[in-house]
């Protein structure tokens, strides 16, 4: 016979965890490109594309630990970012 003392799932902590892998995979998605293109302002970049770049690193991983903090709207200030790095290594490379 079957063993029913099993416990009954926790639905709502499966819900928040999978809501918390979405919201990182997200950040982390948007920051792996922002330090992509930081890399190429390293590599192809003069002085200061160079300088540009480690200021946009650094403000990646800013933008980064703020968008673990807010949660579901987390992947906007990465995206910022990534958007503010776009322009900088348009105008400077």
């Amino acid at each position: 016979m079957s063993d029913n003392s099993a416990p009954a799932m926790d639905y709502e902590a499966h819900e928040r965890t999978y809501e918390g892998f979405i919201n990182f995979s997200k950040i982390g998605t948007v920051a792996v490109l922002n330090v992509m293109l930081c890399l190429i302002l390293f590599a192809f970049g003069g002085t200061a594309a160079t300088i540009f770049g480690w200021l946009m690193l650094v403000a990646t991983l800013i933008a980064t630990a703020i968008g673990m903090a807010l949660g579901e709207k987390g992947w906007v200030p990465s995206a910022a970012v990534f958007g503010l790095t776009a322009v900088i290594a348009i105008l400077t490379v």
